[in-house]
């Protein structure tokens, strides 16, 4: 492996998305441009997302959702000018893969994403 290259990292299919988005902080939208996320915040089953252009939505927690398969498959076109997605960080999500046996859970420490999880 050359000094310039990624390790590759392995996350599990599976996760929680909100796991996910808060680890990986990238978002991509409906027309395949991948955006950075400035911040997250978790109300219930849903959260407030907020990219570094400006923008802000709501989404829910689905493994299955448009932007959970678009975020595992890779499936974006390029990334968002106004957010300035450092050139490391795509180089790292472009090494990093989801398998369904294999990975990192990505299991929560703590209460980063707030809310009380695991009897706590």
């Amino acid at each position: 492996m050359s000094e310039n290259a990624s390790p590759k990292r392995f996350y599990r299919k599976r996760v929680d998305f909100f796991l996910l988005i808060q680890k990986i902080k990238l978002w991509p939208s409906r027309s395949g441009t991948l955006h950075g996320i400035k911040s997250i915040g978790e109300k219930g089953s849903y959260a407030e997302i907020t990219t570094h252009c400006g923008k802000s939505f709501i989404v829910r927690n689905s493994k299955n959702s448009r932007a959970a398969r678009w975020i595992r498959n890779k499936w974006v076109a390029g990334s968002c000018k106004e957010c300035r997605i450092p050139s490391w960080k795509l180089a790292k999500f472009s090494t990093t893969f989801f398998t369904q046996h294999y990975g990192s859970n990505l299991r929560m420490q703590g209460t980063e994403l707030g809310g009380v999880r695991n009897g706590e």
